[in-house]
């Protein structure tokens, strides 16, 4: 018993000190945990402006990463306008290496003194590649921007590429790098249009330098203006971090690219009617002319072009007069006015009407037909007033039914569908201008609707002009004229565009086939014989109008046009061609807008026609089958059905392939061409057309030498692409 009341008093002392010690450690840890959170808060509030700024020196102020712009597309995926680098040169002969030498490094003497990384080598090169000065000239021209200590002096006047930087950067005194040469360049971001003038107006362009503010490029007109927002993108943020003793790029925020666009230009078609047109501009010597294609069906434009006199003989893309000149349209005008006559029963194309000696005197007035100078035409059909376009015939016809209520005539012009906005997609677009007699912005004189009647008195941009003539072709049905059809983004479409559809029916069935009547008969026996076709058959409508200036008519010259449709019993395209002030001939438009309108009409006719081959007889001498080239999976099996010749495509996963036939086999066999997303791809047996399109399409250029498929390509195929890049490409 003893013994354990003295073992008891034994552990109590001991049970004393371990409490002590777990109370010493946890007032130790809890005033280290105040220590910390009074540091901590000291930190954060009274030291805060302290530590932010030694935050900051830790890294450097943001950068925007610029997101590359979209790219605008043809309808078949052809590129027409995209965004390349390019670079220009400079050397900061301010640089260190200049003014603080050292027993290591001396850029001055290297330049001065060196044989093979000196002055005279590098102008050696700079002259064979650049070709803007002699060696002479750019050593010169260098010592001279060393003598001044220049900090940007630029190596060359302009830009150059990023293939053509590689080669440089390689040349003699530069390949020594910036801190050695003092050699540097600044990047810019250029809009390039591989097709040239080709729809360039409508394409539209874009400001050069990009708004340091936002990181992005701007509009500046056309498409790249009405859809900025989208083809622009959404700039990125990088930082730049001192990490590990290093700075370090940071993305803070990764930029949006730019949507694409695909338009609905062809461009076969297109260069069709810009070829011809220009042609035309030529011979007579105009001062502008503008030609439009339009799918009667769907609205959609299929080129559009803009030329105006730069100088003489030479002619370039200027203003877009296709959907912004509000002018008077003229005789083309004609068509609307006897449309409307024959909805409201005012005459049949029967009915006949005295034009007399082709000079015609109303209120005080003096209205005159083409042919006065001959006698006139005297009494003719309303349909011969279309065919002959009598401008007295059309007049009195109008003022037959509507002298005494023109309201009624105006409200008729409304209800075909003449003054309907067509809200087009290009920025600045005129409108139809059709008035009242009520309106109160101009006055409605004694002769304003005998002159309204064949074309003046009014202002119509010429694309409601066609939009008009379209529905004529379209069986009455008036749909808006269109320029894109999707706004895609990464390959995938985003948005697409329809064909709208203004008047379900601009007239009744039975005016429209009278009115198609008259603009055959136009063709064929009246003042647009010029455009008779032994191989497309066309209708449509010449119009021929004084320009007014300053109120008078005969000092500005004349705009002679041609509105119509091929072909004309099943109407594929509508077109009008618009040319203003032509210097040499009588202002036509059937033999000048006419002439212009037919050869469009054939060629593409001609090369948009189709034909089974399967009709056409084999060649009994022919024993051996084409070996077909490489290109696109589609177009490859769509000839080779049609030659009836079995395609091996089982394993096939990629739109392109290659194409190979053994010799005694009748099939061809087709196997996939990988392309890999920023890899060159293999164009090699492949034609010009597929080569160059696949090489476009991951942002390289082509340039061709010789003929047949491609044997060779510069660039290896699965190397790194460089935007901009030019790939030659040898044909046998």
């Amino acid at each position: 018993m003893a013994e354990e009341e003295i073992g008891s008093k034994e552990q109590a002392p001991k049970s004393n000190r371990i409490l002590f010690c777990y109370f010493f450690i946890v007032l130790l840890l809890g005033l280290v945990a105040i220590g910390i959170l009074v540091r901590a808060f000291d930190t954060a509030f009274v030291e805060r402006e302290t530590w932010m700024k030694v935050a900051e020196s830790q890294k450097r102020p943001n950068r925007l990463i610029y997101p590359s712009r979209g790219n605008i597309y043809s309808s078949d995926g052809k590129l027409m306008a995209t965004s390349v680098p390019c670079f220009y040169l400079y050397i900061d002969f301010n640089a260190d290496c200049y003014t603080h030498p050292t027993k290591k490094w001396n850029s001055l003497d290297t330049l001065l003194k060196s044989k093979h990384n000196g002055i005279d080598s590098l102008s050696f090169y700079l002259s064979r590649k650049l070709k803007d000065r002699t060696p002479v000239g750019y050593k010169n021209y260098l010592l001279n921007g060393l003598k001044k200590k220049s900090r940007q002096f630029p190596v060359c006047d302009g830009k150059v590429s990023y293939s053509d930087l590689k080669e440089i950067k390689k040349f003699p005194f530069f390949r020594l790098g910036r801190f050695k040469s003092g050699f540097y360049t600044r990047e810019m971001v250029e809009r390039q249009k591989p097709f040239g003038t080709l729809a360039s107006r409508t394409i539209g362009d874009t400001f050069r330098d990009i708004d340091p503010k936002t990181g992005l490029t701007k509009g500046k007109n056309g498409l790249e203006l009405q859809y900025d927002t989208l083809l622009h993108g959404v700039a990125g943020l990088n930082s730049v971090r001192r990490l590990g003793g290093g700075w370090t790029n940071v993305v803070e925020v990764d930029p949006v690219e730019g949507m694409d666009i695909r338009t609905t230009i062809d461009i076969n078609i297109q260069d069709i009617a810009e070829k011809s047109l220009l042609d035309m501009l030529k011979k007579i010597d105009a001062a502008s002319g503008t030609a439009v294609v339009m799918e009667v069906a769907t609205g959609e434009v299929k080129a559009i072009t803009n030329m105006g006199r730069i100088r003489e003989g030479v002619y370039g893309e200027d203003t877009n007069h296709a959907v912004a000149d509000e002018t008077e349209p003229g005789s083309t005008f004609k068509v609307a006015s006897i449309m409307v006559a024959l909805e409201d029963g005012v005459c049949q194309p029967g009915d006949t009407v005295d034009v007399g000696n082709g000079i015609y005197m109303y209120k005080g007035a003096r209205m005159t037909d083409h042919n006065n100078h001959k006698g006139g035409y005297g009494r003719i059909s309303v349909e011969q007033a279309i065919w002959y376009s009598s401008n007295i015939g059309v007049a009195k016809t109008i003022l037959k039914g509507y002298e005494k209520n023109p309201t009624k005539y105006v409200e008729g012009l409304y209800r075909i569908g003449l003054n309907e906005d067509l809200r087009l997609e290009i920025p600045g677009a005129g409108r139809a201008k059709i008035r009242r007699p009520d309106d109160t912005v101009r006055y409605w004189s004694k002769t304003a609707l005998p002159w309204m009647s064949f074309g003046y008195e009014t202002q119509i941009p010429p694309i409601y002009t066609l939009a008009f003539y379209n529905a004529i072709a379209n069986n009455g049905k008036m749909v808006r004229p269109i320029f894109t059809k999707e706004i895609m983004h990464n390959g995938k479409t985003v948005q697409s565009f329809s064909t709208e559809v203004i008047r379900e029916s601009i007239c009744s069935e039975r005016t429209l086939n009278m009115i198609k009547d008259m603009l055959l008969g136009v063709v064929e026996k009246g003042t647009g014989k010029a455009v008779h076709s032994d191989f497309v058959r066309i209708a449509g409508k010449t119009g021929t109008a004084q320009i007014a200036s300053g109120g008078v008519y005969r000092q500005a010259g004349h705009q002679v046009a041609f509105c119509g449709y091929f072909p004309a019993d099943e109407p594929k395209y509508s077109c009008i061609v618009v040319i203003r002030q032509p210097r040499n001939g009588y202002p036509s438009g059937g033999t000048m807008s006419g002439g212009v309108v037919k050869a469009i009409a054939e060629k593409v006719y001609a090369s948009h026609m189709s034909f089974d081959i399967r009709d056409m007889e084999k060649d009994s001498l022919a024993v051996t089958l084409p070996q077909p080239k490489a290109g696109e999976r589609g177009a490859l099996e769509y000839v080779l059905d049609k030659l009836d010749i079995e395609a091996d495509n089982d394993s096939i996963e990629t739109q392109w392939v290659t194409a190979k036939r053994e010799d005694g086999r009748e099939d061809v066999e087709l196997k996939d061409i990988p392309i890999r997303e920023g890899l060159v791809p293999n164009v090699i047996g492949m034609g010009a057309k597929d080569a160059v399109y696949l090489l476009e399409s991951v942002g390289l250029r082509a340039s061709l030498n010789g003929m047949g498929r491609v044997s060779s390509q510069s660039v290896s195929p699965g190397s790194r692409v460089s935007k901009g890049q030019t790939v030659s490409l040898t044909l046998k």
